[in-house]
């Protein structure tokens, strides 16, 4: 069993008068996560949204009902939430007339259960998201010598859980993911009439990984316009398959105030939209890779260790730029990716005078393990 990092912190959250609300996208552990942790216990009842008898149960209930259902435990965990009608609003009966019961609840539709359950439960629950296993959790499993060594691996694979419990298969099981798993819920819930050009776009969006992204230009290359585009990437970021950076710009004139940026939560499902396993040493594109892979990781960082800041990207109309810049407490953090630890990096001298409080690293092989939260 590979630990979680949000293994501990839910644990410790468990009984302080709030639900413990669990997203993040198919595949990446949820259900293993929570049976690791309440598996055991006597006291909890487990209720799954795919059942016949968990809906009838939640379509017809109220608090006197459900206090009856529920009596005799502590612990109310239920899987795949999202399929609840009206889940928000069972929810916030739940944890307002029975709040002896400790409400837990995951979903891989984040976009459909979110917004179910934001207005109802206000400050009645502790949300968390889950990834695809991180570099970090595998130091943790068996340490960093055995983890750099596999560093190419992961680039080009990824950090699904079942593609790195089955070792040989990788590439079937990213084929499935990408195929049909990680676009279920979007293509169930929004009825997408097109699905083959949410593939189209999801392609696209993986050619140009680490370059900005034009809407208009996806557009013309999917065929569809450019509100479609956005819908879509709002559905495909909200179901944890992509996060974009937005372009950092305060003072200068001939600074980028609206590109964008995207990239993968999973550098194995960005390859398998577009078929290259090669190795990073034999690739093109080992810089768009390398980046891809350290911000992916970076994000799960930040989550799972609650740090708050601003992500962004810097680039100027003269093609001045800045991999990836974190507003922390008042201080802008700025870093430049390099595959290669030979080629050196320099700051913008634009970006320093006109942001002097500033710190700059350049991450490379070489010592990317702290950037990643590890030593």
């Amino acid at each position: 069993m590979i630990k979680r990092s949000l293994e501990k912190t839910l644990q410790k959250n468990v009984g302080r008068g709030k639900a413990l609300i669990l997203l993040g996208a198919r595949q990446t552990g949820k259900t293993t996560l929570l049976k690791e942790i309440f598996g055991s216990r006597s006291n909890v009842i487990w209720l799954n949204g795919d059942e016949p008898d968990t809906l009838a149960m939640f379509s017809d209930s109220n608090s006197s009902r459900l206090r009856s259902i529920l009596a005799g435990y502590n612990i109310l965990v239920v899987d795949e939430a999202q399929r609840i009608k009206d889940v928000g609003l069972k929810f916030k009966l739940i944890t307002d007339q029975i709040p002896e019961i400790q409400l837990i609840a995951s979903g891989s539709s984040a976009f459909d259960l979110a917004n179910s359950i934001n207005e109802p439960l206000t400050g009645r629950k502790l949300e968390y998201y889950l990834y695809p296993l991180s570099f970090k959790e595998m130091v943790l499993h068996h340490g960093e010598l055995e983890e750099s060594r596999l560093l190419s691996h992961r680039m080009v694979f990824g950090y699904y859980p079942e593609v790195v419990t089955a070792a040989g298969n990788e590439k079937e099981i990213l084929h499935q993911l990408s195929d049909s798993y990680l676009f279920k819920d979007i293509l169930m819930w929004e009825r997408i009439k097109k699905p083959e050009k949410l593939v189209k776009l999801l392609q696209a969006l993986a050619f140009q990984v680490g370059s900005e992204v034009s809407y208009n230009e996806l557009g013309r290359m999917v065929g569809l316009n450019n509100e479609t585009i956005e819908k879509y990437i709002q559905l495909l970021e909200k179901t944890f398959v992509i996060f974009r950076l937005g372009a950092f710009s305060r003072n200068l004139r001939k600074e980028l105030r609206k590109g964008k940026k995207i990239y993968f939560y999973d550098n194995g499902i960005r390859n398998a939209l577009i078929a290259n396993f090669a190795l990073p040493e034999l690739r093109q594109d080992i810089g768009a890779l390398w980046e891809n892979f350290l911000l992916s990781e970076r994000m799960k960082y930040l989550h799972y260790q609650r740090i708050w800041s601003n992500s962004y990207f810097w680039r100027t109309q003269n093609q001045q730029e800045i991999d990836y810049i974190e507003e922390r407490d008042g201080i802008l953090h700025a870093f430049e990716f390099k595959w290669n630890p030979s080629k050196r990096a320099r700051l913008s001298l634009t970006f320093s005078r006109a942001y002097p409080n500033y710190e700059f690293s350049v991450i490379s092989r070489e010592n990317y393990m702290e950037f990643l939260g590890v030593g």
